[in-house]
């Protein structure tokens, strides 16, 4: 298996040149990276040509990289039925900087970005209509961005009183407290036999 994924990633790379950055066959797959403004011209050979026939596309999503300059790997992943072979496409892109979007490609591509866009704010230029598609009207910030705070921003619940939905801040029932994880029996106003804290008097 890993011979013909060879093979086929020599094909790409010979048909495609400096388009490809870089490949990789792990665990008896292969991923592919691209340049992101070569994207199209990467999906749209991946369906045509007749050694790959990827005409499936069964997902795109991404891998937030906050520490990254280019923060967001976006990731395709093709299916071939009539070769019997799947391929990840992977490129980098940084917050602004908009991807081509591939429902001309691929129109199944349409609510897959449309996700992406939603849960990570990464944006598609040419998409016919690219608004969220899992979080509510008005939701503000991407919730699959590593730096979105657990809680979320807002609240959602039905006023009986108003017979309306409404839309809170959120409070945390307690303030914020550092933890350190060290002592069972971190909180406490006593010392315990046994914390190891207690000796150091750093118990609290």
């Amino acid at each position: 298996m890993d011979e013909t994924l060879e093979q086929l990633s020599a094909t790409i790379k010979g048909a495609l040149g400096d388009s490809i950055i870089a490949h990789e066959i792990a665990r008896g797959e292969l991923t592919v990276n691209a340049r992101a403004a070569d994207i199209v011209k990467v999906a749209r050979f991946l369906r045509d040509d007749p050694a790959c026939q990827f005409v499936g596309l069964t997902d795109i999503t991404a891998v937030d990289w906050p520490a990254r300059q280019q923060r967001f790997d976006v990731v395709y992943h093709l299916l071939s039925p009539r070769t019997n072979m799947r391929i990840r496409v992977k490129i980098m892109v940084d917050e602004v900087t908009p991807v081509a979007s591939l429902v001309e490609v691929y129109h199944g591509a349409d609510w897959y970005e449309r996700e992406t866009f939603d849960l990570y704010g990464v944006l598609f230029v040419g998409h016919p209509d690219l608004r969220r598609i899992l979080t509510d009207y008005g939701f503000e910030g991407h919730p699959l961005r590593k730096d979105f705070p657990l809680t979320g921003f807002v609240e959602v619940r039905w006023d009986d009183e108003e017979k309306r939905v409404r839309y809170d801040k959120v409070k945390l029932n307690q303030e914020f407290r550092t933890f350190d994880f060290l002592s069972p029996w971190e909180g406490t106003d006593y010392v315990l036999p046994g914390d190891e804290k207690a000796k150091d008097g750093k118990a609290s």
